[in-house]
């Protein structure tokens, strides 16, 4: 999602937790939401990947996004869930799933609303983060999931079985 996605009209996403913060998906990119099962577990991944989902047959490469911005992990709770993306990437669509402690809510929000990620003065890698949504209680970080999941996250298996790269 560029600047100029941010210009007019409403953007609708899909809110959830990691611990206290808050962060979203454009409802565009969610396909499913699915209680929380645990992956069928594959080696020599990277360490966020934690496995294949079964989604209707389809084995659909799962990350816990907790380890994919570095936070420390939690056991699953009844309220975690795993988040089926359809990720655009330049030459298709990465069915991906994400693995979070729990939905909040759909929620829409005026684009003029959304602020440009911070400059902190620091070095940090903010590419991922279309922007944020202030609220009285904190902020919305509304995640760029292209950019997140890049190429050098998208795995699947090989006609040998193995766990491969994109």
């Amino acid at each position: 999602m560029s600047g100029a996605d941010l210009q007019g009209g409403e953007l609708q996403v899909v809110e959830f937790g990691l611990g206290e913060e808050v962060f979203a998906f454009p409802v565009t990119l969610v396909r499913e939401i699915l209680d929380y099962a645990p992956p069928s577990q594959l080696p020599n991944g990277p360490a966020h990947f934690v496995g294949l989902t079964d989604l209707r047959g389809q084995g659909v490469p799962t990350v816990d996004f907790r380890k994919r911005l570095g936070l420390p992990a939690v056991e699953p709770t009844l309220a975690t869930r795993i988040l089926i993306l359809d990720v655009p990437l330049p030459d298709r669509l990465l069915a991906l799933g994400v693995v979070i402690d729990r939905v909040l809510s759909v929620t829409s929000f005026e684009r003029a609303e959304i602020e440009p990620a911070p400059d902190i003065g620091i070095r940090w890698n903010s590419q991922y983060i279309t922007g944020v949504v202030r609220r009285e209680t904190g902020f919305v970080v509304i995640v760029d999931a292209a950019r997140i999941f890049t190429t050098e996250d998208a795995v699947g298996i090989g006609s040998q079985g193995q766990l491969v790269s994109a």
